[in-house]
């Protein structure tokens, strides 16, 4: 992946960010029945959506390039099914430890709530996946599975520390949504400059047989 695609990478990821970040916000307004006083109020409710879905894209991408560097060094250390193997394990360890840990540690109050945020991380990571792997092979299933459940579980601490189900769901949502599209856009910009890096050898070849 050279520079130019990185920055597309980078830009395209801050607007999802930010526009998962404004429809999670209004909706959330829509659904509580908050109101603002006046448009000034509103457009300023508008301007730190927005900068919040911003921060939120650049702290997914962190964790992405994070991931992506976990993996290159996860390939160099473990054989290919070993690898896959750790993956699936540390999948399983976060999955549980969202939706079960405080449950067990929090007292007597119920974390339905944690149940739940599990279960959304699970159906979003089964949505890309199924999709990833329909764009690619099936081997992309444990690697966008450990990414979108076990990062995403990573990504999530801080806001799970706040205890507060809004703020979970602010940042949950534009979270995942800025994992998903770089998950499912990353093969798409490497396999381009893998082609074009090949295509003069592929026409080489090409015109010696002819």
């Amino acid at each position: 992946m050279n520079l130019r695609r990185w920055f597309f990478l980078f830009w395209t990821a801050l607007l999802i960010g930010a526009a998962g970040a404004l429809a999670t916000g209004l909706i959330m307004m829509l659904v509580n029945g908050e109101k603002t006083n006046g448009i000034a109020d509103f457009m300023l409710y508008l301007l730190i959506l927005f900068g919040s879905g911003v921060m939120i894209s650049v702290y997914s991408q962190m964790g992405f390039f994070a991931y992506l560097i976990l993996n290159y060094m996860g390939k160099g250390v473990f054989p290919k099914r070993g690898w896959q193997i750790v993956q699936i394990v540390l999948t399983v360890l976060a999955l549980l430890d969202v939706m079960f840990l405080r449950l067990f540690v929090g007292g007597e109050r119920e974390r339905i709530s944690d149940i739940v945020l599990g279960l959304l991380i699970l159906a979003a990571a089964v949505v890309t996946a199924y999709v990833k792997v329909k764009q690619t092979h099936i081997s992309a299933l444990v690697p966008t599975l450990f990414f979108m459940i076990a990062v995403t579980a990573v990504e999530t601490i801080g806001v799970l520390r706040i205890d507060v189900n809004a703020a979970t769901i602010f940042i949950v949502l534009p979270l995942l949504l800025c994992n998903a599209y770089q998950m499912l856009i990353l093969h798409k910009l490497v396999d381009n400059s893998e082609e074009r890096s090949a295509e003069p050898a592929g026409k080489s070849i090409k015109e010696s047989r002819a």
